[in-house]
């Protein structure tokens, strides 16, 4: 049995507002792309890395990647549609199914490896951190309806992992069930299933925006990782 990654790359990036995939983006010296896959290489409980990417990337990605140990395959036009293009490519051999978002480079080992024991325990699992934010519940007219506790709340970001059955029969359910979900916990959470959130680092941000370069080329070299 084996501990299979998947890591999205293939998104448009529209509020990037780059002339390329936000993913070939240079964060001091490495594209973003190079520093997701690098902490996923580092992971000795990861036995395959699959970087999903668009068709018009493969060249790029090819010649950042080279140096690592992975395959590709072609995304889908939403998330989900990629994520079942990846499981065509997977067999049955797998035990956990690792999914990250490519724009996170400043993911560590730890949270990786602190979700992958969590999932081994409980079948689903994802990092997450608790809201620093006073968060409120709005209307349709954006008035304030209600303030839930933050105690009871969780930013989910990624990655998130899950025992590859339990994935496959999630899929499969909402494929039958013509739903699309952006979040991979609430497509297990449609089927019934249970996810358990670890705490992470409130560094693993997303590259969505130009503001999150700079922030993310400061948390690298506060990290020494230049």
């Amino acid at each position: 049995m084996s501990n299979i990654a998947v890591i999205l790359a293939a998104g448009s990036g529209t509020r990037m507002k780059a002339d390329k995939s936000k993913l070939l983006l240079d964060l001091c010296g490495k594209t973003v792309i190079e520093r997701t896959v690098s902490v996923f290489s580092r992971v000795k409980e990861i036995d395959e890395i699959i970087v999903v990417i668009r068709e018009s990337n493969l060249e790029a990605f090819e010649e950042h990647l080279s140096s690592y140990e992975l395959s590709y395959c072609f995304g889908g036009d939403t998330r989900q549609q990629s994520m079942m293009n990846a499981l065509e490519t997977i067999d049955n051999d797998c035990e956990l199914l690792i999914i990250h978002d490519g724009a996170r480079p400043l993911v560590t080992v730890e949270e990786i490896e602190s979700t992958i024991e969590k999932a081994k325990e409980t079948g689903a699992a994802a990092v997450g951190v608790q809201p620093k934010d006073t968060v409120k519940i709005v209307d349709d007219k954006l008035q304030i309806v209600g303030t839930p506790d933050r105690a009871n709340l969780i930013s989910i970001r990624t990655p998130q992992i899950f025992e590859y059955s339990l994935y496959v029969k999630s899929a499969q359910l909402a494929k039958e069930q013509g739903k699309d979900f952006t979040d991979d916990c609430r497509l297990i959470e449609n089927a019934g299933g249970k996810v358990y959130a670890v705490l992470g680092e409130y560094s693993n941000i997303k590259i969505t925006t130009p503001e999150d370069i700079p922030t993310a080329e400061s948390i690298i070299k506060s990290r020494g990782d230049e």
